[in-house]
């Protein structure tokens, strides 16, 4: 069957499936989409690639020349070899180059107002449309004299390069590669500059065609937790925490997508010793039982974006019907934590300045939080400010504590609340949260909600 057929197939089974046509045999073939009315459609890959490429040429065309005036820079090299891709090179590679090809090297030059940034490749192939080619192999067999060439024919005021001590998505200039740049420019070299904030600009701003697609990536995942969350997949005694694992990874590639990180499932439970954030990796998997509080964490990756989400949920007791009030309280406590946190957020906050105002405000509501947020977009943990670290709540050495807030970026809202669950003798639990939000330069809009209710296994009508 090929991929257009599927689609075809999935398009008359949803139609049927809403006019109540299918029946058992027949539903039990259909996709996910169907099975699951809340996950929005995936395209297929063809779809994906053409969708990728627009919003690069998109992206390359309004991003760019901004960023580059901005930093005060008229141009900008990057270097990348096979399978050793600067992370920023890796996002500018058109969507069937899943790797950059021998040694690929792209140039930006600025030529002002009216010219605009001129894009060029010096590469053994051209990197689609979106850089021509400067460099013919057969005419000139070194690639990096042709690079010096086009600086001294150019003679930008200073170079750029992806070269910092503080954001390693911005250090992407492999020190081989920096020494035979060096070695090709002789005594331009007085002109390179480092400047992160190219690397870090390009990589944390989304554009309005991103953003119009982000929240259905969230829903995605959220529909992928709703189903792990439920009866259909958990059986109380049975199932283990490493079985949602596995689930989780299993789910996402037969809906053909990606994950960016190991999914985490973990359980707290009455009389259970302090929660660790520190040994969550050694869990090796708990049945879940009865009356257990679950945790995971967990995201995705689609069309180069990526997602990242905790929500927790409640294995019913017999007779139950809600979780304890303890447990409720204590995601409440977690949701205040998430409002100060966001109140902070003004273009041009320090990361430092956003997490002792969100902890002055926890403090005095009595709250015992940790925020440890991070950027999000064509990396989970994304480029840009940080905003706290779970294992340290003061402030952030060096440039990434420092760097400012900016407009049209997404935000991996992470962080917790810890509180006494009086049900469970007074046992301390911690309740961590993450939800995918955007700032658009003045407010904070979560991208599908946030979880304000814990979800009850099995689920009451």
């Amino acid at each position: 069957m090929t991929l257009r057929t599927k689609k075809t197939f999935r398009t008359l089974a949803q139609a049927l499936a809403l006019s109540g046509l299918t029946t058992l045999a027949s539903t039990a073939v259909l996709s996910q989409e169907v099975i699951d009315p809340r996950m929005p459609h995936i395209l297929d890959l063809d779809e994906r690639a053409a969708t990728v490429d627009r919003w690069l040429k998109d992206r390359l065309d309004t991003l760019v020349a901004p960023l580059m005036r901005r930093e005060g820079v008229d141009m900008w090299i990057l270097v990348a070899g096979e399978y050793d891709e600067d992370p920023v090179v890796k996002t500018m590679l058109p969507a069937t180059w899943l790797a950059a090809r021998r040694t690929t090297i792209m140039i930006f030059h600025d030529r002002g107002e009216e010219a605009g940034v001129e894009r060029l490749a010096v590469a053994r192939y051209p990197v689609a449309d979106l850089f021509p080619s400067a460099w013919n192999p057969e005419e000139q067999g070194d690639q990096w004299e042709r690079v010096a060439e086009i600086i001294r024919e150019r003679d930008p005021k200073s170079v750029a390069i992806n070269s910092s001590e503080d954001f390693p998505l911005a250090d992407g200039l492999s020190a081989g590669m920096r020494r035979k740049l060096e070695r090709a420019l002789g005594p331009l070299n007085e002109k390179i500059v480092e400047k992160h904030g190219l690397a870090i600009g390009w990589l944390e701003t989304r554009t309005e065609a991103e953003m119009a697609a982000y929240p259905q990536l969230v829903r995605i995942a959220h529909a992928i937790i709703a189903q792990m969350f439920s009866e259909e997949t958990i059986t109380p005694g049975i199932t283990t925490t490493e079985d949602l694992r596995w689930h989780l990874r299993q789910h996402v590639s037969d809906l053909g997508l990606d994950t960016w990180f190991h999914p985490s499932v973990h359980v707290q439970r009455a009389s259970q010793s302090a929660f660790s954030i520190a040994n969550m990796s050694l869990d090796e998997g708990d049945v879940i039982m009865p009356g257990d509080f679950l945790h995971v964490d967990f995201g995705i990756t689609y069309l180069r974006l990526n997602t990242d989400t905790q929500h927790h949920a409640y294995v019913l007791r017999p007779g139950e019907t809600e979780a304890p009030k303890g447990l409720r309280d204590g995601l409440a406590a977690a949701n205040k934590v998430q409002d100060a946190l966001l109140a902070t957020f003004k273009t041009g906050r320090s990361g430092n300045e956003m997490l002792a105002a969100t902890r002055k405000a926890i403090e005095a509501q009595g709250i015992k939080g940790t925020i440890y947020t991070h950027p999000l977009g064509l990396h989970g943990h994304g480029a840009g400010p940080g905003i706290g670290m779970w294992d340290n709540q003061g402030p952030m050495k060096g440039a990434r504590g420092v760097y400012p807030l900016r407009p049209n970026t997404a935000w991996s809202i992470e962080l917790n609340a810890e509180a006494e669950v009086p049900e469970w003798d007074g046992q301390v639990v911690r309740f961590m949260t993450e939800e995918d939000a955007f700032f658009d330069g003045e407010t904070v809009r979560y991208l599908d909600g946030r979880q304000t209710e814990i979800t009850l296994i099995p689920r009451q009508q």
